[in-house]
């Protein structure tokens, strides 16, 4: 696990930086966990495009990753560590003792071989891979994979390098530092998994064309100050003009470039004890 970098023979070459792809074991998914995956190109069901700048992209499978850990007190072991084109991090394939077969998200420092299990209602090891209740983790235990709702599954910190830290326990909630910087209250029934994701690099990986995001999926992404007035508030003016508009805005009138768009009437406001910077 690292970074690749090549010699500048060319200009995509020159600042280019990839995976290197060492911490892979299997090249081809288990077919049983994977499903076709259809793609929208960002329209909706009447055609129109209500996410901009999707489309094209290599065709990929779907793979199923279990975020709710719910194969409770039984002992996995790591069968390999898998590329996963549909997220950032990479995913790593468990066997059971009755021969049953799950993604998780991969954790660092998880290796193939190593053991790991979901615990009901005791605590287990902190060691990485491990999954419990927050209730259940010590403080200052840094964990992924973390649920919003008791039993509906992960939804939080689940990006390639990413991890949020257990700060306190009161009353039946705990106080978790994310990623953002953001310390926010969750409850002790939901679970979590320890450690930090794999593939702690990502952030560092340069693609050094645009035909590698065009690969993903991604389109390209025109400035509104490029276009003209009838599609965009900063369009318009004569030769290189700026966007003129003290008040940077989308397409569509809102905020941009640093704006805050939270609502300040959000139901979740009150779980949130200090707001990211």
């Amino acid at each position: 696990m690292g970074i690749k970098t090549f010699k500048p023979n060319t200009p995509v070459q020159r600042f280019k930086a990839n995976a290197d792809f060492s911490e892979i074991t299997k090249s081809h998914p288990e077919k049983s966990l994977t499903h076709s995956a259809l793609k929208s190109g960002g329209r909706n069901n009447r055609g129109r495009i209500t996410l901009r700048h999707r489309g094209g992209g290599h065709k990929q499978r779907y793979r199923f990753v279990d975020f709710k850990r719910d194969k409770f007190d039984v002992e996995g072991t790591v069968l390999s560590i898998e590329y996963d084109p549909n997220r950032s991090g990479r995913i790593a394939l468990i066997e059971y003792p009755d021969k049953e077969k799950r993604y998780i998200l991969w954790p660092d420092k998880l290796s193939v071989g190593d053991k790991v299990i979901s615990s009901s209602n005791s605590q287990v090891d902190i060691k990485p891979g491990n999954s419990m209740r927050l209730n259940h983790m010590p403080l200052g235990t840094v964990v992924h994979n973390i649920e919003l709702e008791p039993g509906r599954g992960a939804v939080m910190v689940r990006s390639a390098g990413t991890s949020a830290q257990v700060m306190a326990k009161e009353k039946d909630f705990a106080q978790l530092k994310m990623p953002s910087g953001e310390i926010r209250i969750v409850k002790l029934d939901c679970r979590a998994t320890v450690g930090q994701v794999g593939l702690i690099e990502h952030s560092s990986f340069i693609s050094g064309k645009a035909g590698r995001t065009r690969w993903l999926g991604i389109r390209p992404t025109v400035r509104g100050s490029a276009m003209n007035p009838v599609d965009h508030s900063h369009g318009g003016g004569e030769g290189k003009a700026g966007q003129g508009n003290p008040h940077p805005v989308s397409p569509w009138g809102l905020p941009a470039k640093g704006g805050k768009t939270r609502r300040p009437k959000n139901l979740s406001n009150k779980y949130i004890i200090k707001r990211r910077k």
